[in-house]
């Protein structure tokens, strides 16, 4: 078997478990370069601070993408509190700071638990989505003033995994177009603080779990196996 198998007659769709600091699309490019194959495409993007489940679409399969995108997605998320940033996780600017109060579970329980269903999200500032045709992390990178837009998502469930002082763990069953950053600067405030994302895994996409994912290092030496035992 050849590399160039991976572009056959009904494309293939691998599930990669993307690095943290690296973009949807900085993946794409390696698969692309790594394979030869011109025709790759990513189904639903992560933030570049998230690692986990990415699925990456080569030859045919990208004709999937959009129904790919429409699949229930999972992640572990943890939220640090006591501050909120200007990208709603780690990597930006801190905006505003706030005192935690002592938490209980069962606090957390009925604060997470009014998140589930069909709710309106706050779009990030610091996201993809457009305003007359021009991304807002583009808009706010320059310095311009950033409208503030809203949209309807579905969480189908959350579970609260772990929480101490400064720290609350959750896992999210949602669907497409949830923006977990929103979601944990959002708990925070019903519980009185700041918060922002630390962490944020997707360990789900439907049926595609990140115990079944390739690192890029892994996908790179499976592409190397399948060169030699194709000579």
């Amino acid at each position: 078997m050849k590399t160039s198998d991976y572009s056959g007659e009904a494309g293939r769709i691998l599930t990669i478990d993307k690095p943290v600091d690296w973009t949807s699309f900085d993946v794409v490019n390696k698969i692309r370069r790594l394979t030869g194959i011109k025709k790759v495409g990513h189904a639903g993007t992560l933030d570049p601070f998230a690692t986990g489940v990415l699925l990456v679409c080569l030859g045919r399969a990208t004709k999937k993408s959009s129904e790919l995108m429409q699949m229930q997605k999972e992640y572990r998320a943890s939220i640090a509190l006591g501050s909120e940033t200007d990208t709603m996780d780690h990597t930006g600017k801190v905006v505003v700071e706030s005192d935690v109060p002592k938490l209980e579970k069962g606090q957390i329980e009925t604060a997470i638990e009014a998140f589930v269903g069909e709710i309106e999200q706050e779009i990030p500032a610091y996201s993809a989505a457009k305003f007359k045709g021009k991304r807002l992390y583009r808009l706010a990178r320059e310095g311009k003033e950033v409208p503030t837009l809203h949209k309807k998502v579905t969480i189908h469930d959350i579970e609260l995994l772990a929480f101490n002082e400064r720290h609350i763990e959750i896992r999210v069953v949602c669907g497409r177009g949830t923006y977990i950053r929103t979601l944990g600067r959002d708990i925070a405030r019903a519980l009185d603080t700041a918060g922002h994302l630390d962490k944020l895994v997707r360990t789900r996409v439907g049926s595609f779990k990140i115990e079944d994912a390739l690192t890029i290092d892994e996908f790179q030496q499976e592409l190397k196996g399948m060169e030699v035992s194709g000579k």
